[in-house]
Order: C-alpha cells, then structure tokens, then sequence
C-alpha cells in the first residue's frame, strides 16, 4: 500500500526545510532506520530516517526544493 512520507517538523519552531539530497532513489528498497533524504532548517543539515520498511516510489520534491512542514515530500510503498 502505497503512503506519503512528509517534511517533518524537526523544531518547535520550524515552519519548512530545504530537501537537500536524496539519499534513496525510485525503486530502491529501505529498511528501518535507513537515511531516505537530508533536510536542511536554520542552517543544519539532519538526515531523515525511515520509520519502518519499504520502498520508495517518487519523489515529489527536487533537491533544492523548500517544503512546508507536513507537506509530502515522496511516495513510499
């Protein structure tokens, strides 16, 4: 079943992160704990971790890319 993964909200105060790198591509399979994309807020670069397995589908966002926070940022299965 396919799901959304979002920008997540790294600090109380944070409004959006910059997608700074993939780190997975279309098709590539992930595990739990697995470093899917680099977000960078206020300067500081964090990687986000997958919270279960799977696999990711698309991304909806390109490198570079600011998103809102909560916002989808790719399509995992």
């Amino acid at each position: 079943m396919k799901s959304e993964l979002t920008m997540p909200k790294l600090r109380p105060d944070m409004q959006q992160g910059v997608v700074v790198a993939w780190l997975k591509q279309p098709g590539e399979p992930f595990q739990k704990g697995d470093a899917i994309y680099e977000v960078e807020s206020d300067k500081v670069v964090n990687q986000i971790e997958a919270e279960r397995q799977g696999k990711l589908c698309r991304q909806l966002v390109e490198e570079g890319d600011a998103v809102l926070v909560g916002d989808p940022v790719a399509e995992v299965e």
